[in-house]
């Protein structure tokens, strides 16, 4: 995986090695990847990503870490579509601080974000941690995991993720994190044992 690259972020691509291991993302106060009528739109947030055609992803999958502290505090895999007339489509799926404390989090944004949270193992306090993976369907839907004791866990069904493939120009698959909040300074996020499936 060494043709990962960042969008919104000047930060260096992580070695091979640390990609399994453990590397960080650091996101500033005031970034985001989120969309909601009437007009807003960001998409500012550190993304860490492979480009590839959309018909090549098969699934990925990252264990995630952070010190959420403050509200919207995010990071985990994200799946973004990149049309050809220069819109996205994108699914984030990770940990989000929400009311004082952690959750797991996927959001799904086809015209406009639509948000799901889901509850951590309890005893999970701020620095909790997940493994998250995105896997596609054999039609068109992107399924959602959490993974616990080696079991994968339901999340969500994105069923139109898949339904557009030929008007999608190319899709970034990936990491992300990112700070909503102006107060605080950065958020850095861990990940290890990324993992990024594209066929041939």
């Amino acid at each position: 995986m060494s043709d990962l690259k960042f969008t919104n972020s000047t930060q260096p691509v992580p070695l091979a090695a640390n990609l399994k291991a453990g590397f960080v993302i650091a996101a500033n106060p005031s970034t985001d990847v989120w969309a909601k009528p009437p007009s807003t739109h960001r998409f500012n947030g550190p993304i860490l990503h492979k480009t590839a055609p959309l018909s090549s992803f098969q699934r990925s999958s990252v264990h995630v870490h952070g010190e959420w502290a403050t509200l919207y505090d995010q990071g985990g895999l994200i799946l973004v579509m990149n049309s050809a007339d220069g819109t996205q489509k994108w699914v984030k799926a990770g940990i989000e601080f929400v009311d004082d404390k952690p959750y797991v989090s996927v959001v799904a944004k086809d015209q406009w974000a639509d948000w799901s949270l889901f509850p951590l193992t309890p005893g999970e306090g701020a620095g909790a941690s997940a493994r998250i993976e995105m896997a596609r369907e054999k039609d068109t839907s992107l399924w959602i995991y959490l993974v616990e004791g080696g079991e994968r866990r339901r999340l969500r069904q994105i069923t139109w993720a898949f339904a557009d493939e030929e008007r999608v120009a190319e899709c970034w698959a990936g990491v992300y994190a990112a700070k909503p909040a102006k107060e605080g300074g950065e958020l850095v996020v861990t990940f290890k044992e990324l993992d990024i499936e594209l066929s041939a």
